[in-house]
């Protein structure tokens, strides 16, 4: 199995191209199901792929509910099981894959976060100040809500990768697939007076030699005017929702969750929000209409007399039958 593992995790590296990110996911999912194969269903050191039935999945599935590993979890593991024994399939390793027909947990779907409007204006004005650290916040949030980028996405930008005066971007997203992107003018304009900032941050970075990568360009530095990490952006992200009010719960994420949220309140359609948010599949998309959904549902109950439980005939009504 060690050596199947191997294999299927290169093959996602060098051929599908996938992120670290996802490849240590992939590698922590595997490695926990050959060690539950090999010390608690087989007892065994080692385990060859053809020794795999859809009983020790089934197994592993319910080993990890006693450990109390959520239903998501789970369902991540089966499927990063699936894809190494398709993998094993396709290579002419095996000749079915055990994985196949064993059913995925039921997870619950929670309806993704997202501000509305006066929350949102909230928060991208919660960075007040002319200091670099504001301005930058200040064209980091505006851009993420412009644009609807990964936190991943957003880190990588460079300044090559914008065009403020066409106020579009390119950017690279999950499985090296490059898209543009438009953003709005006061995203346009925060990254303009961020940019001035910008220059000052990095001649002193440089000068002092703290900035780590002198041949590229980041759009947000930290302090030491190398590239920021995704979790100072979140950090940035806390800090404007303290200083907004707004309710805890809110991260980067949040604001993508957002964009989305307000494009199709304001009409547009799935496809189009799909191209902008780099989804390859449309029905990860489509969740995106369940919150309009339960928006349209909340205008109703509160607006229509039936719905709130007022069977009363009104004044008009009372009249014609007298």
């Amino acid at each position: 199995m060690q050596h199947l593992i191997y294999q299927f995790l290169r093959h996602l590296d060098e051929e599908r191209n996938l992120s670290p990110h996802t490849l240590r996911a992939y590698g922590k999912d595997l490695q926990r199901f050959d060690q539950f194969l090999s010390e608690d269903f087989l007892g065994q050191e080692t385990v060859t792929p053809g020794e795999v039935d859809p009983l020790a999945v089934r197994s592993f599935l319910a080993a990890m509910t006693r450990d109390g590993i959520a239903a998501s979890s789970r369902a991540r593991t089966l499927s990063a099981v699936r894809s190494l024994f398709r993998y094993a399939c396709r290579e002419g390793l095996l000749d079915h894959n055990p994985a196949q027909g064993v059913r995925a947990p039921k997870q619950a779907k929670p309806l993704p976060r997202h501000l509305r409007p006066g929350e949102t204006e909230n928060l991208l004005e919660a960075r007040a100040g002319q200091d670099p650290l504001a301005l930058r916040d200040r064209a980091l949030l505006e851009l993420l809500y412009a644009s609807g980028l990964r936190v991943g996405e957003l880190v990588s930008l460079d300044w090559r990768d914008l065009d403020l005066s066409a106020r579009v971007l390119r950017v690279v997203g999950k499985g090296g697939k490059e898209r543009m992107v438009p953003f709005g003018r006061p995203a346009a304009t925060a990254l303009e007076g961020w940019l001035t900032a910008w220059e000052g941050v990095r001649a002193q970075a440089t000068a002092l030699g703290l900035s780590s990568d002198p041949d590229q360009e980041p759009i947000f530095l930290n302090y030491r005017g190398g590239r920021l990490s995704a979790r100072s952006v979140r950090r940035v992200v806390d800090r404007a929702v303290d200083a907004a009010g707004i309710a805890r719960g809110v991260h980067p994420h949040t604001l993508r969750h957002t964009f989305a949220t307000h494009l199709l309140e304001g009409g547009a359609d799935l496809r189009g929000i799909q191209e902008l948010l780099g989804h390859s599949s449309l029905a990860t998309t489509q969740r995106y209409t369940h919150l309009e959904v339960e928006r349209l549902l909340a205008v109703y109950r509160q607006s229509h007399p039936r719905a709130r439980g007022e069977t009363e005939p009104d004044a008009r009504s009372q009249s014609e039958n007298r």
